[in-house]
């Protein structure tokens, strides 16, 4: 059988599914195409926009299974898909969850709710879906706990120093080359995870829920609470909590981080701080990319959503419910606007737009620096985000 992750949700998760699929989102340890794989137990393809197919192909076959990408995976619900037959479609609470199609009915552009005449079975147990950008950190605690009992199953943690403080040692997981000295670590409150070559600086102080996924570090004295993801290739300082970075971004010094979620290839200046509560404790409005407009969140604490490839200059300041584009530049005293379109720099005082061959170079010199290629299926995907803006 052929299985397919399908953008369903897709305006709604911007700035995050500009340049990937709602699969390739990190909530927990994982993304969400890397739980399907696991829980399916072979490698899926995705279908999303035509302009993100030259970098994340769809692979279709006489027969097919496609799952909605914004749903995290379960192994019950996996079963069941497993299961499907022709012309059969899995809905839970309204939502389509998976359905059984033929090559000729997949196209790409996004599929329907629901599929007339096909037969309905309805899913009952709890399952945990993003829907809304605020959903990721929302519900990392859950994922991140999910994910840390399907990779260490049947698995031994490497030994932990002598030099650390540890509570709750048997919901912490060090996998082989990781470094962690002279730090504390409490997994009393949720499982710490610590990924290959990953490594924890002198002085640390963690509090699980925490994923810090491979060849990320964190850095000296950094204080981290959960849940909080750091995907892979990053860096962390300062505090941290309930947060969610999803790879190859530094937020390396002093400053507050919470309830966020920050992209790939982003950069936070030192001492560049968030608001995750307002002065009178009101629900936080988020501006939504699809509806154009700040919608709300319904959270009491809600922080910054940062794009990737985007930045903040030394002591910047986001308020409650920032959302950046990608290849952003924020800088400058006092708060910029909560809304920042994709290509902006500057701050408070205003901004200007960034040329694109300006942030193809500046992206091709940032991924050098870890001997990698900004290459031309990258290059097509931030060119097109720029078109689209009319720039």
């Amino acid at each position: 059988m052929n299985y397919i992750l399908c953008d369903l949700n897709r305006a709604n998760l911007f700035p995050f599914t500009f340049m990937r699929p709602i699969a390739d989102i990190r909530v927990g340890i994982l993304t969400i195409r890397e739980k399907w794989e696991k829980v399916i137990g072979e490698k899926i393809s995705t279908l999303s926009d035509t302009y993100l197919t030259q970098k994340f192909p769809l692979k279709t076959a006489s027969q097919n299974i496609c799952i909605n990408a914004s749903v995290l995976p379960t192994e019950h619900l996996a079963s069941k898909i497993k299961s499907l037959k022709p012309s059969q479609q899995i809905i839970y609470k309204g939502k389509m969850i998976a359905v059984y199609l033929v090559e000729d009915e997949i196209h790409f552009t996004s599929l329907p709710g629901n599929f007339e005449g096909f037969e309905t079975i309805n899913y009952e147990e709890e399952l945990l879906i993003i829907e809304n950008i605020w959903d990721i950190f929302l519900l990392n605690d859950k994922a991140l706990k999910e994910d840390f009992k399907m990779l260490t199953k049947n698995r031994k943690s490497e030994k932990i120093s002598s030099t650390n403080k540890v509570i709750g040692e048997t919901e912490i997981f060090v996998e082989p080359g990781a470094r962690i000295e002279c730090s504390i670590i409490n997994a009393s409150n949720g499982p710490v995870y610590i990924g290959k070559d990953a490594e924890v600086m002198e002085g640390s102080i963690i509090r699980g829920p925490l994923a810090l996924c491979e060849h990320s570090t964190i850095k000296m004295g950094a204080k981290i609470y959960g849940a909080t993801t750091v995907g892979p290739y990053s860096k962390v300082g300062g505090e941290v909590s309930n947060s969610v970075i999803f790879g190859y971004s530094n937020k390396a010094h002093d400053g507050f981080l919470g309830n966020s979620v920050i992209g790939e290839w982003c950069n936070l200046g030192a001492d560049t701080n968030n608001s995750n509560l307002k002065n009178n404790y009101s629900h936080v409005k988020v501006w939504s990319f699809a509806q154009k407009k700040l919608v709300d969140s319904g959270l009491q604490f809600c922080g910054l959503f940062m794009g990737d490839h985007s930045k903040s200059g030394i002591n910047t300041m986001f308020n409650t419910g920032t959302v950046t584009g990608v290849c952003c530049n924020i800088f400058g005293g006092d708060f910029p606007p909560k809304d920042i379109p994709s290509f902006f720099w500057g701050g408070s005082n205003g901004f200007e737009m960034f040329k694109i061959n300006k942030a193809i170079e500046l992206a091709s010199e940032v991924y050098k620096r870890r001997n990698m290629v900004f290459d031309e299926k990258e290059i097509s995907i931030m060119k097109h985000l720029y078109e689209e803006m009319g720039r």
